[in-house]
């Protein structure tokens, strides 16, 4: 069964085209819905992985067109690689707005905003 937790495992390889940080650890991530597709191929296959429908939900740090784009096909590049996955959308929504408050602690980290007194922080 594809969990949420596996799928943010693999979105950690899906990385802002703005910031040197990946979307989950951003915090673009707004929503995600799993649900088994019983009409995917080899569905009630014995031995045949029961594929799932995926609904994410994202907002981005930039928002012009083409950084948007490249977040959803990275974004469902990414997610075609899962074995269990099968038909994916990615939508792009701006309500919340992202702010650099949704940035996790390893995200700060990664982008050196933790640990540098030359730095404000974001808590």
């Amino acid at each position: 069964m594809l969990t949420e937790d596996d799928i943010l495992t693999a979105l950690r390889d899906c990385y802002d085209p703005a910031l040197p940080c990946n979307v989950v650890d951003l915090g673009l991530i707004r929503s995600i819905a799993v649900a088994p597709d019983p009409d995917a191929p080899g569905a009630g296959i014995r031995g045949v992985p029961q594929k799932h429908r995926i609904a994410i939900a994202l907002t981005a740090t930039s928002p012009t067109d083409d950084a948007q784009a490249q977040l959803q096909a990275q974004i469902a590049n990414r997610l075609a690689g899962l074995e269990e996955a099968g038909e994916t959308t990615v939508r792009i929504v701006t309500e919340p707005p992202w702010t650099p408050r949704d940035i996790t602690p390893a995200g700060r980290r990664t982008l050196g905003l933790d640990g540098n007194p030359g730095l404000v922080q974001i808590r």
